[in-house]
């Protein structure tokens, strides 16, 4: 699978994980002489989707251009528990104070490409996409969901300026689903626009407003089966998604239902790291 495009705030993310980190410097790293030269390697513990490896290696050329990354494996890549991912060469000092702020960045996002890839291939066949969702680490929501397109997964919109989603909360303080789907076709008439609903009458109401997409939420499976139903005797080409309380015991069943995406926070929510490890040796 092809690594999508890089975010471009990876540099500024990087730049600030390394200051709340290192900040004026290692006084640690002080301690080894400075003409010190190592070698190290990481190696994962388990078995995993690789991904970061363009903020790991950001990580070393930000403290020292010195240091050379050798990869055994790309972003996007499976990998067994036990497996060498890459091989690093240079001055100690950089090695040593560079090594967890790389480490936290690729056990991470190596994490949410590795669910996200469970994800994809628990609903492989039904022609549903998952997607993932706003519930990102606050400062780390393009890593993310680019880990997650790394492991099979879809994104949903970045955030709240390039797509529409009105929610219980915008219908209320609309007045109504009628005036919210309204005044989004009328001030934004180029973006998508999706609606969640909480009902088969909402549904119903949904459909007479001819949105892009329809976000099912909590629906029950035989719910979602007769939202299918009513939404293909619709004018237009609706979308369906389907949200809330999804799991990978219970995503199959949903795709099944016939719905186009199903949106689960989790993939970016629940943070597992990769079990990592980096080990070290003074060059010969």
């Amino acid at each position: 699978m092809r690594p999508p495009q890089l975010p471009a705030d990876l540099d500024d993310v990087v730049a600030r994980a390394l200051a709340e980190d290192v900040g004026p410097g290692d006084v640690t790293a002080d301690l080894v002489p400075p003409g010190c030269r190592a070698e190290a390697t990481v190696i994962t513990r388990e078995d995993a989707v690789l991904c970061g490896t363009a903020w790991f290696e950001r990580v070393f050329a930000m403290l020292d251009p010195a240091v050379s990354i050798a990869w055994q494996a790309a972003d996007g890549d499976p990998v067994a528990a036990g497996a060498e991912l890459c091989r690093l060469a240079g001055p100690a000092r950089p090695l040593l104070s560079g090594e967890r702020t790389a480490l936290n960045f690729l056990q991470s996002l190596s994490g949410t490409a590795t669910l996200a890839r469970r994800y994809a291939d628990a609903v492989a066949g039904t022609g549903c996409r998952v997607l993932d969702t706003r519930k990102t680490v606050p400062g780390l929501r393009s890593a993310q969901k680019y880990a997650v397109a790394c492991g099979g997964a879809a994104n949903h919109r970045h955030g709240l300026f390039d797509a529409l989603l009105i929610k219980e909360n915008h219908i209320i303080a609309a007045g109504g689903l009628d005036q919210a789907l309204r005044a989004a076709r009328a001030r934004h008439p180029g973006l998508t626009l999706e609606i969640e609903v909480e009902s088969l009458v909402e549904l119903d109401l949904a459909l007479a407003g001819e949105p892009d997409i329809i976000m099912l939420d909590n629906f029950d499976l035989a719910a979602l089966r007769e939202a299918v139903v009513r939404t293909h005797r619709a004018p237009g080409a609706i979308r369906l998604e389907a949200s809330g309380n999804v799991s990978l015991a219970t995503v199959r069943a949903i795709a099944e239902t016939g719905v186009d995406y199903i949106s689960v926070g989790e993939l970016t929510k629940n943070l597992r790291a990769v079990d990592l490890s980096m080990r070290f040796r003074l060059e010969a």
